[in-house]
């Protein structure tokens, strides 16, 4: 838990169920504390009401049910007039800057019929490990290292961290993690005059799925969740992704999803057996994407 300013107040706040570690750094990295009831607390320094309702909003976009909230330890002298709230209630540890390698990739969790897309976190190592170790996963990977310790230095990278998208079954903070995405934000290319307009164009998508909950459909409504955030919320020009072309069940969810074949590179990319593959890459443009 961070070190409360002279101008700020400690919370502690009370939801059901026990709440994972790693949604710390999603609610402004407050202490969690799970209690033999059944309940979690979140504690921690709170710098305004503007903050304390984007922590409110956390709580909700997670899917934890509130019980109770009050201040445990206010700072400072009173102040003539309380905070003014602002229109855009804020949470402390998110930037709007895709330019910014540290930029989360997603600012809210997304909820489809059956699943929630939610930024990782460090605590996730551990979970997605289980999946891309395997070898029917890890095949057609740009590379797992073979160790633990090794896989979490690799995911906890701010940067490959800020790109992946956690994906849970259910709507609640307790969903059996199934997979995980990347969403990568990306300037599109544009000649001098008007490369200003081509900043933040482009999203890469990119998925790993745990074999275990393949044949339900659940990497199709994942990735078409993330293109109607790309398309319809971040506004983006156009959505790429691309795959070995052995790789036929991730091509195919490419197709499944609307995205079309732009290119197919004939021995273009060296495997770790040795072996040159060739590669495909799929592309779907704002205007061809269809939500329904």
């Amino acid at each position: 838990m961070k070190a409360a300013r002279r101008d700020q107040a400690v919370y502690d706040i009370r939801v059901a169920g026990h709440l994972d570690d790693h949604w710390s750094d999603w609610i402004c990295h407050l202490a969690l504390t799970r209690h033999e009831d059944g309940t979690t607390s979140l504690t921690g320094p709170v710098a305004d009401q503007a903050q304390l309702h984007g922590v409110l909003a956390a709580i909700r976009d997670i899917g934890a049910t509130l019980l109770e909230l009050h201040a445990v330890e206010p700072l400072g002298p009173a102040t003539s007039s309380p905070p003014v709230a602002s229109s855009q209630p804020k949470v402390c540890h998110r930037s709007s800057s895709h330019r910014d390698s540290q930029v989360t990739a997603l600012e809210r969790p997304l909820r489809t019929e059956r699943l929630m897309l939610r930024p990782a976190t460090a605590a996730d190592a551990d979970v997605t490990w289980t999946f891309r170790q395997l070898r029917e996963v890890n095949e057609w990977l740009t590379g797992t290292p073979s160790d633990l310790d090794a896989y979490r230095d690799l995911f906890t990278d701010p940067a490959r961290l800020a790109t992946t998208v956690v994906v849970q079954l259910g709507h609640d903070a307790f969903g059996h993690v199934i997979g995980d995405l990347m969403l990568r934000r990306e300037d599109g290319w544009a000649q001098r005059e008007v490369v200003a307009q081509a900043e933040g164009a482009q999203v890469e998508l990119g998925w790993a799925l745990d074999p275990a909950h393949v044949g339900h459909g659940y990497a199709t409504e994942a990735v078409r969740a993330l293109l109607h955030h790309s398309f319809d919320d971040l506004g983006v020009h156009r959505a790429v992704a691309s795959c070995f072309l052995a790789n036929d069940s991730s091509w195919r969810l490419m197709e499944r999803v609307g995205m079309r074949r732009e290119g197919h590179a004939v021995r273009e990319s060296l495997h770790r057996t040795g072996r040159w593959l060739d590669t495909v890459t799929y592309a779907l443009l704002a205007d061809e994407w269809q939500p329904s």
